[in-house]
């Protein structure tokens, strides 16, 4: 993929160099990253600017209030097959990911093609605050306070033909960076996708911070994708590639057991897994189990997507 290449400032838009060094001596200090929002000024004119945004996010109409998840349970506790299989390996492999500069590449069927910098993409963006039980396969959950914005509006600006009707999101493939992606765990890169209607749900956003700091690597930084009304292998993390095409794709874990998960993994405990209940989830930080909600909670804002769907069939 092609690297983005940064149009040359003004010289009154250059970092003076004893700030440049202070900003390398706070980047050595701050190993996990999640202290760059604290700091603006030594950002302020770093391709990474918009970070001193997170902080002024506002919570909208999906903002779930209550007990969130702890952020050390976030940032530890999580699934990245890139970065290893179990549960700390993310957090402990995921330091040596370089998310700054970053492309995002839109193709396929939109007007307005290529390849941007992330900062570019961002700096028409308000982030809000949404706090989500967000779902993962294993019948686990967490409340996370997610910083973002909706997907309908990165779209939007890039005009979709009326032929899109599926978008295909792309995990970052290099495994340099990913030490799993050695291995033969899937068929890398990974790969998730939508339908369109999904996709322009205001439900759907892209995630760049989490408790109002600049996303953790472990966690999908920079930019990854939150359906919060389904199961978490779909909220596809490190996204380079989103790609709107007219035939339904098949997403990297439908390929791998399609017995197990379908494309549309809406969250619905009246389906069981062939190897563990759905019926009822354990919320990372609580003792016991509690009962899964279908569609997550989210019953009354997406339930009319599948009307004419058997969510039994359609997984």
């Amino acid at each position: 993929m092609r690297a983005f290449r940064y149009p040359k400032p003004p010289p009154s838009e250059i970092t003076p160099r004893q700030l440049f060094e202070r900003r390398r001596e706070f980047l050595r200090q701050s190993a996990s990253g999640l202290a760059l929002a604290a700091a603006p000024a030594l950002w302020s004119t770093s391709a990474w600017s918009w970070t001193g945004r997170l902080g002024d996010a506002k919570a909208t109409e999906f903002t779930t209030y209550g007990d969130k998840t702890p952020k050390e349970a976030i940032k530890t506790y999580n699934n990245f097959f890139e970065f290893g299989t179990g549960k700390d390996d993310p957090h402990k492999n995921a330091h040596k990911l370089q998310t700054d500069p970053w492309s995002l590449e839109i193709s396929g069927e939109v007007e307005k093609s290529g390849t941007f910098g992330l900062e570019d993409v961002l700096k028409h963006q308000t982030f809000e605050e949404r706090i989500y039980r967000l779902r993962c396969v294993e019948a686990w959950s967490m409340v996370i306070p997610w910083v973002g914005f909706p997907l309908a509006e990165l779209l939007k600006r890039h005009d979709p033909t009326s032929r899109a009707k599926y978008v295909v999101f792309e995990t970052l493939h290099d495994p340099e960076q990913m030490p799993a992606q050695r291995r033969d765990i899937l068929d890398w890169p990974y790969k998730e996708g939508l339908r369109m209607d999904e996709a322009m749900h205001p439900l759907t956003i892209l995630a760049v911070g989490l408790y109002g700091d600049v996303l953790p690597n472990q966690n999908g930084a920079p930019i990854r994708l939150v359906v919060p009304w389904k199961y978490g292998y779909k909220s596809i993390k490190s996204i380079v590639r989103i790609h709107l095409q007219e035939e339904r794709p098949v997403s990297t874990w439908e390929a791998e057991r399609p017995n197990e998960y379908g494309f549309y993994a809406t969250v619905n405990p009246e389906v069981r897994h062939p190897r563990w209940h759905q019926a009822t989830e354990r919320r990372i930080g609580e003792d016991g189990r509690r009962r899964t909600e279908k569609f997550n909670g989210y019953g009354e804002h997406v339930a009319h997507l599948y009307e004419s769907m058997d969510l039994s069939e359609h997984r």
